[in-house]
């Protein structure tokens, strides 16, 4: 938009390359958010809750935003405030990653609920596990480090405890007993006994 304008020469094949190099790298490193759905019942029992919500948990992680589907069947939509306590333990479980972004609506004979990631929470939640694993790291270094010096420091006690046992009682090699009924039996040599004396 210079005032003459400017002109340049160019390889058009080269630029529209380039642009279009351009576009797949910008592409490549935007987030692509989607919406992973998890769907309840509302008689759900305990396990496959739990593992529900480890799926939900997971992605949550990721970056994608959750549907929370509540299904009703037959006479179970005369009960919504069962559909709400599912929903409340849902919200209850994820805790501060994840946080609301529609609230629980009927939508027919579902319920639904859109959670979203909280990425400062998870990211303060995930800086807090990685101290707590350095910490038990440390603890546990040095726990085996004061089990080392203590087992050698009892090592050298009981090492110590018997070299004082075993030297009180030696007797010389060469010189005769006092008592004369120990020194026969040190002067009398041993007899073989043969298979056919027994």
């Amino acid at each position: 938009m210079a005032n003459p304008p400017v002109c340049r020469i160019m390889d058009y094949g080269k630029f529209r390359y380039e642009e279009a190099q351009k576009a797949k790298e910008a592409r490549r490193k935007s987030i692509h958010v989607t919406v992973k759905e998890v769907k309840f019942r509302p008689k759900i029992g305990k396990g496959d809750f739990d593992t529900k919500m480890r799926h939900l948990k997971e992605f949550l992680e990721e970056g994608h935003k959750v549907k929370v589907t509540l299904q009703f069947r037959g006479r179970e939509v005369a009960h919504p405030e069962l559909g709400r306590k599912i929903l409340d333990d849902v919200i209850e479980a994820v805790g501060p990653s994840g946080k609301v972004e529609n609230q629980a609506r009927m939508e027919g004979r579902n319920m639904t609920l859109v959670l979203a990631p909280d990425k400062k929470a998870q990211d303060a939640i995930r800086k807090a596990a990685q101290a707590e694993r350095r910490m038990a790291a440390t603890a546990e270094t040095n726990a085996t480090v004061e089990n080392a010096d203590n087992h050698e420091a009892e090592n050298d006690e009981n090492h110590e405890v018997v070299n004082d046992e075993n030297h009180e009682d030696i007797e010389p090699i060469g010189e005769p007993s006092a008592d004369p009924a120990e020194a026969s039996v040190i002067s009398e040599p041993a007899t073989p006994q043969t298979s056919g004396d027994q």
